[in-house]
């Protein structure tokens, strides 16, 4: 089946659409059970991707009842946001580590990255992920959502990355772009029309506790924006003349808690005019994410802001006129055609889950396309 989406005459054409989310979902129950099963050794891969093709298929048909216009797998058959698919390069591995990432409320990350040989792109990563739901939206159009390159040196920096391979700095991040090349280039070959770079880490750049903490390990953090800005942008190039690509940007999301805080102001500029991203989806459910003023760094275009009004982290929905405040709010610095609505984050970046219903999920991502319809008009 196509991805093509039939769209109202005064609806957006091309993603993202005035209400759109971040991507990943709840996990349903079938769907723990059967990872627990196969977790246990009671599940053979077969036969979990089988209950994975069910639950999806269901997900994105309840996406297109709610009116979204663009759907995703809800990464459901991912156990963490970035590391299943930064894992599937060459070079790069998953480990329990001593020393676990801290967030809110003394809850750790449990997994880390390190890099042990040569990064590069040699097996299709997610690709048929991307396939099975394009064949399976009808009114929708297939979103991808992948971790972005930043992901594998910030979590770990030059201690997570072997010293044999990449005695210095420079190749490695020349062989993390060309693999992010590659691998744009292989979505934008299997006909993806819209995929999403998760980039949380130059949001962590905003908090100067952030950049204590890489400086305190020896990171050298006076260029690393711009660094992160090049290899996005080397991976962007890839991308099909058809193919949106949008930046999501947030401040952890694990079990509802949360890492880093600060406004948009320290990496705006580049932000939003060294980086050639379409389009951006921006936290802003909370004073951690400061005030809308960057925005005005945005160039007046096609450039689109999703503004993350719609907490994730919680079961509680705001009300609408709330909303139409704070969308009025941020079209002082932006104009109100370059904007769009969405949750601040996923409402799963693992697949424990954030502390919400799924009842309360699907109710806000409605509550999304309800807004959206009558502030612009359309979705």
């Amino acid at each position: 089946m196509s991805d093509t989406v039939a769209v109202a005459p005064t609806a957006r054409v091309r993603p993202p659409f005035r209400a759109d989310h971040v991507g990943s979902l709840l996990r349903p129950r079938p769907l723990q059970a059967a990872r627990a099963a196969w977790k246990a050794g009671q599940l053979d891969g077969d036969a979990l991707r089988a209950v994975e093709d069910r639950c999806i298929a269901a997900a994105i048909a309840k996406q297109e009842e709610i009116g979204l216009r663009a759907a995703t797998d809800g990464e459901y058959r991912r156990a963490y946001w970035h590391y299943d698919f930064v894992a599937g390069l060459d070079g790069v591995e998953v480990y329990e580590p001593d020393q676990k990432i801290q967030f809110q409320g003394g809850v750790k990350l449990g997994h880390a990255l390190r890099v042990t040989g040569k990064i590069g792109w040699s097996k299709p990563v997610m690709i048929e992920d991307y396939r099975f739901v394009a064949s399976h939206v009808r009114s929708a159009m297939a979103k991808q959502t992948i971790p972005s390159p930043s992901v594998v040196h910030f979590r770990g920096g030059r201690q997570a990355i072997d010293a044999g391979t990449y005695p210095e700095m420079e190749p490695f991040f020349h062989d993390l772009s060309e693999a992010y090349h590659k691998a744009v280039g292989a979505f934008a070959a299997a006909g993806c029309r819209y995929l999403q770079l998760d980039e949380v880490n130059i949001a962590y750049l905003c908090d100067p506790e952030q950049i204590a903490g890489l400086k305190a390990r020896g990171e050298h953090v006076e260029n690393l924006l711009g660094i992160y800005a090049d290899m996005l942008n080397r991976a962007i190039a890839a991308r099909g003349p058809e193919m949106t690509i949008s930046m999501h940007l947030c401040r952890g999301n694990f079990r509802s808690t949360w890492v880093a805080q600060g406004g948009y102001e320290p990496v705006a500029e580049t932000l939003f005019n060294k980086i050639n991203a379409d389009a951006y989806f921006m936290e802003y459910d909370s004073e951690r994410a400061g005030g809308f003023e960057p925005l005005r760094f945005v160039p007046r275009g096609p450039k689109i802001v999703v503004l993350g009004l719609v907490t994730s982290k919680s079961g509680a929905l705001e009300s609408k006129d709330a909303l139409k405040r704070r969308i009025d709010d941020a079209a002082r610095y932006l104009p109100l055609e370059q904007l769009a609505l969405s949750p601040q984050c996923g409402f799963a970046s693992t697949e424990e889950g954030n502390t919400l219903t799924e009842e309360a999920q699907w109710a806000k991502l409605q509550l999304c396309v309800e807004v959206a319809r009558e502030v612009w008009g359309a979705v």
